[in-house]
């Protein structure tokens, strides 16, 4: 018998393993917020219209 898997399971942090080095508000972008989704959907939409006219 395996005794060292018996007892009660480790529950999850629900946190991640490590945190990215440019994320959203850390010291390389100290006071960056997310784009909004306006700002997202025009970007995308001039995409679409770029890969139109190539």
């Amino acid at each position: 018998m395996d005794y060292k898997a018996a007892g009660a399971p480790k529950l999850g942090k629900n946190a991640p393993k490590h945190q990215e080095h440019n994320a959203h508000g850390s010291h390389r972008k100290p006071f960056g917020q997310r784009p909004g989704k306006e700002q997202l959907l025009a970007r995308m939409k001039a995409a679409a219209e770029a890969k139109k006219a190539e």
